[in-house]
């Protein structure tokens, strides 16, 4: 499902919304009164593009996304190729912050789940000094995901923030929405160690180069495996096959 507002497009069988700016997402996200609408953002990129086509559970969680967005240069090639436009590429872990401060004015409540206790509690001092409404937030070391779905039955959240790597996350999210489904969703992956200071993003200069993904794997050697997983990616987008 996806919001009528935007016409999704598949990108190797992944449905994607065709973005051409941060507002037009946001207008998916909160709406005329300024209240977020419940769904799962999740972010799309080459990799879990590939996953979908050779994973049937994580092509059914991707299909469930109500705003699928495009956070991977691959995805957002494709999404021009495609549609003709000048579609944008959207970094999930800014995304999150822009929600989050579109929240304050309502109020929102918000949930996070996820990270090392330590960086959690450091979010959410940050989030909660900049007066985001943080009812509760849970580290990622639990044992038992019951854990979980018992913070959100009695937060009853309007807004929950996963950071628990792709995935995981994904798969969670999936699973609390059959019990709450009146809440927005979202994956941010290690989100929280670049809020937190622990994490550094790459120089702005890479950013608006499309280059974060080689600042990445220079910084993380071990990446290499990944990365060439996406030479896959680019046969298909080469090959129209996407």
């Amino acid at each position: 499902m996806s919001n009528p507002k935007t016409t999704p497009v598949l990108i190797g069988g992944v449905a994607v919304n065709p973005y051409e700016s941060l507002e037009q997402l946001l207008a998916d996200v909160i709406d005329s009164s300024g209240k977020v609408v419940p769904g799962m953002a999740i972010a799309i990129n080459p990799e879990k593009v590939l996953k979908a086509q050779s994973d049937p559970q994580t092509h059914d969680i991707l299909a469930q996304a109500t705003i699928p967005f495009a956070d991977g240069i691959g995805v957002v090639k494709a999404l021009q190729k495609k549609t003709g436009k000048k579609c944008i590429r959207i970094a999930g872990c800014e995304l999150w912050l822009d929600i989050l401060q579109h929240s304050i004015t309502h109020q929102s409540k918000v949930v996070l789940i996820g990270a090392k206790p330590k960086v959690i509690a450091q979010c959410n001092g940050i989030l909660t000094d900049k007066k985001v409404n943080v009812v509760a937030y849970q580290d990622g070391y639990f044992n038992d995901e019951v854990v979980i779905f018992d913070l959100i039955q009695q937060t009853t959240p309007d807004i929950v923030i996963v950071a628990l790597g792709s995935p995981k996350q994904e798969k969670l999210i999936a699973k609390l929405r059959e019990t709450h489904s009146d809440s927005l969703y979202m994956g941010v992956g290690g989100s929280f160690d670049v809020l937190a200071g622990n994490v550094k993003r790459a120089p702005e200069i890479w950013q608006k180069m499309n280059l974060e993904w080689f600042y990445r794997l220079m910084s993380e050697p071990t990446r290499i495996k990944r990365q060439f997983q996406l030479l896959n990616f680019l046969k298909q987008y080469l090959t129209n096959k996407l």
